[in-house]
């Protein structure tokens, strides 16, 4: 009997933990905190129905609250931030708040392996700042001639993040794919400001040079 018990509390702490891989997926526009968006929702599709580009769909591969509800994958198809909003109103039990207006919509926020970047290593690339519909609010470009490099000039991508939603459209266009695609979007917006807090120090000691390969979102300096 002892031994049952003992196999069911690690098959729960098991289970709540693929239920918290939730955490790291982006929902609808509309959706607030996890944990409360996931108490609202009923898994009924509506939104999933109503999104005129299938960008939605039902999340699979876990267990618990999280199961069935809808989510994004933006490098696939990006929320293309329609502007009636079509996912929101069909939503019968509020799961997805009413915004406004489109730039309400915070997704997440969108974040940048400087690494990979190939805009930062001097290579001419606009293409996650012309494919943002908030072009030169939510991204805008920093120019400037490479640190010992009078050939080549930097396009570095600036994300606001005031103004960034986290569409993910700039994930999607994104044309890096080897060895990783180096822009994603970062649900939790107060964790990716933590990062841009730590990723400002770097770049004042450091003159911005290389960031050991960690994420680093993008921000203003």
């Amino acid at each position: 009997m002892a031994k049952v018990a003992a196999g069911a509390i690690v098959a729960a702490e098991v289970v709540a933990g693929l239920a918290d891989s939730s955490d790291d997926l982006l929902r609808p526009p509309g959706a607030g905190d996890e944990k409360d968006f996931l108490s609202k929702c009923i898994k009924c599709g509506r939104c999933i129905e109503a999104c005129p580009y299938q960008a939605l769909y039902a999340q699979t591969g876990a267990f618990g609250a999280g199961i069935g509800a809808p989510t994004l994958n933006v490098r696939n198809q990006a929320c293309r931030m329609c502007e009636d909003m079509p996912c929101i109103p069909v939503c019968p039990t509020g799961a997805l708040e009413k915004l406004e207006t489109r730039n309400d919509i915070r997704m997440g926020l969108a974040v940048i392996d400087r690494e990979h970047c190939i805009a930062i290593k001097g290579m001419r690339c606009e293409v996650c700042y012309r494919a943002c519909p908030l072009i030169d609010r939510a991204i805008t470009l920093d120019k400037r001639v490479r640190d010992n490099d009078y050939i080549h000039t930097v396009f570095e991508p600036i994300i606001d993040v005031d103004a960034c939603t986290g569409c993910g459209l700039c994930v999607e266009r994104c044309v890096v794919t080897d060895p990783c695609v180096p822009i994603k979007i970062v649900r939790d917006r107060e964790d990716a400001i933590r990062q841009i807090e730590e990723e400002q120090a770097k770049e004042i000691s450091s003159a911005y040079g290389a960031s050991e390969g960690k994420w680093a979102p993008a921000g203003s300096y």
